[in-house]
């Protein structure tokens, strides 16, 4: 991770997640409906489901919400029916990026995602096109400062694939998709609550973006972000705003 810092790039998109809780709101109810749908109302057997209510919890989502929410997955309520899809494409420079959607209008959202990679310069790809660049896994950053050694020993315990400390003394756990709530669990019995938690998909190379390109690549992603379908982005470029 030489040249940037992973704990400030994690704090910048913290920041803007946290500067449209509304959208938010919009796309954690989306996921609770499509995870009670695919795995179950039973929040302890369905880990999909347990991870998006503790995200709504997180967010100050009120419980009234998050029950119809899992209702309308289950089939108890009326309510639209959303698949998830994936597109891939580039941003600036070539960087890679992965963006994931809950639609009821594939036409709509493939237009939208489209416009909003072209407008400042990226393109949308085809199916495997950048996927291969990223690992799906769990991930779990602390603030600097944090003992990795202590750390170490729990995510271990817990089942976690590796640790690793940064230049900026951030510790970072990766865990396998599947056990990331054993992992999440085993950290919090020892006292340690992420920064960040979540599964995603990691980059496996990361591409430092600056200047100009930081810029236009900035862009991208917020206009990525603004479509009302769009989940989740995922990118290999670590913008450092100069």
């Amino acid at each position: 991770m030489a040249g940037h810092s992973k704990w400030a790039n994690i704090q910048h998109r913290k920041g803007r997640q946290d500067a449209k809780r509304g959208a938010l709101f919009t796309r954690l109810i989306k996921e609770i409906t499509v995870a009670a749908r695919i795995g179950g109302p039973d929040v302890a057997s369905n880990p999909r489901l347990r991870m998006a209510v503790e995200k709504a919890s997180e967010g100050n989502m009120s419980k009234e919400t998050v029950q119809r929410a899992i209702q309308r997955g289950a089939g108890g309520l009326e309510g639209a029916h959303y698949e998830e899809i994936r597109y891939e494409g580039y941003g600036i420079a070539g960087a890679a990026v992965i963006v994931d959607c809950m639609t009821d209008n594939r036409t709509r959202t493939v237009a939208d995602v489209r416009h909003a990679l072209t407008k400042y310069g990226g393109n949308l790809g085809t199916d495997g096109s950048v996927a291969y660049q990223f690992k799906h896994c769990g991930q779990f950053i602390f603030e600097p400062g944090t003992s990795e050694d202590k750390v170490m020993e729990a995510a271990l315990d817990a089942g976690a694939e590796d640790v690793v400390t940064h230049e900026d003394s951030s510790v970072e756990v990766i865990s396998g998709p599947h056990d990331f709530a054993a992992v999440k669990d085993g950290l919090e019995r020892a006292g340690f609550k992420a920064e960040f938690a979540d599964v995603i998909m990691k980059p496996l190379n990361e591409m430092v973006v600056t200047g100009e390109d930081a810029l236009r690549m900035q862009k991208i992603l917020d206009a990525l972000d603004n479509v009302d379908d769009v989940q989740q982005v995922y990118t290999n470029a670590v913008i450092v705003e100069s």
